[in-house]
């Protein structure tokens, strides 16, 4: 169990309450992992602003790239709130299970993307030539390669702040592998 403390909203500065009012609005609650994150009065401002911001990655690559990356990274809570964001976005128990292994079988350009997004993660962004051909033989641009990056950096961030916290999951936990 953390030792971490969960803030509250009448814990927290201006800011983050204001922030804290947006996320129950939009999504019911505050997740943990952001209410841990405003113990400072700029992370969490900071950190959803850049992972909101505009990317050429389509809402399941991004999944496609939180489920690989989080697996690598060993976050049970990214990989648990992941699973439950990509089962909203259409995706069955059998497809997540897989892009946690960083494959995607039943199609050739997601299976592409989560190659690639693992052996970022495992390689700390060596890319082997055949893995970078797969990703543009795939159909994926340079424009894409520099938004993946940039995905990778931001899911890392949270993977990196949970496992130094160990903040309690409050998503459906799943299994590990």
């Amino acid at each position: 169990m953390s030792t971490f403390p969960i803030l509250k909203k009448e814990d927290v500065s201006e800011a983050n309450k204001e922030i804290f009012n947006n996320l129950e609005k939009g999504l019911g609650f505050v997740p943990n992992i952001y209410a841990a994150m405003a113990h400072s009065d700029n992370a969490l401002k900071d950190y959803l602003q850049f992972s909101n911001a505009k990317t050429s990655l389509t809402a399941i690559e991004k999944e496609v790239v939180d489920l690989a990356i989080s697996q690598v990274n060993g976050c049970r809570y990214c990989q648990s709130a992941h699973t439950a964001i990509s089962k909203m976005k259409g995706l069955n128990d059998d497809q997540i299970l897989e892009l946690r292994h960083g494959k995607a079988s039943w199609d050739k350009k997601l299976n592409a993307l989560s190659k690639v997004s693992k052996e970022i993660a495992i390689n700390r962004g060596k890319l082997s030539n055949t893995s970078l051909n797969a990703f543009y033989d795939a159909g994926y641009t340079k424009e894409n390669l520099v938004d993946l990056v940039i995905a990778v950096g931001i899911i890392t961030v949270t993977n990196t702040f949970h496992n130094l916290t160990d903040v309690e999951i409050d998503f459906p936990l799943v299994e590990s592998i």
